[in-house]
């Protein structure tokens, strides 16, 4: 097969670069913002990465020096792990989470309020729309699992519940 290749690469018109092409493709990568830009086709693959693209390397050691934190917050994270047991009350989309109507105002609910199925717990907020989030569930809230007006994601739990 290789030898297949080798001489697909000598016919008349194999292998020729399309300068104008590229020209085109550093265009669109200019035109759009991208750092790189990799197309493969039938017979040719083509990958055009700006210069000085490279920077992409520090940045995993700027997050693998984040973790080093993290290992001192296990000690909080411990008791949601314990009340993972308990059911939760989850964000039906992606968004920012508010316990508060408003800055000003009280939460909504805090631990050890009793909700209703139709108690609004929160507001997540997305592409400028807040949402109220509803209980949909009886019961006590036993944990707040979100820190105020951080983004969350569709499914993320937000409170633990103890069902009545």
């Amino acid at each position: 097969m290789a030898e297949e290749q080798e001489t697909e690469a000598t016919e008349p018109g194999a292998g020729k670069v399309d300068v104008e092409a590229i020209r085109q493709l550093l265009m669109l990568m200019e035109e759009h913002g991208l750092a790189e830009l990799e197309i493969e086709q039938e017979d040719m693959a083509v990958r055009l990465r700006k210069a000085g693209q490279n920077a992409p390397a520090p940045a995993p050691t700027v997050i693998a020096a984040a973790p080093p934190p993290a290992p001192a917050v296990p000690a909080p994270e411990a008791a949601p792990e314990e009340e993972e047991s308990l059911p939760t009350i989850d964000s039906p989309m992606v968004g920012t989470f508010y316990e508060a109507s408003s800055p000003d105002a009280d939460p909504f609910v805090g631990v050890g309020d009793h909700v209703e199925e139709s108690t609004i717990v929160c507001v997540v907020e997305a592409m400028k729309v807040f949402n109220e989030i509803r209980a949909e569930k009886s019961g006590t809230i036993e944990a707040v699992l979100v820190k105020n007006a951080t983004p969350v994601e569709f499914g993320q739990p937000l409170f633990a519940i103890r069902l009545d």
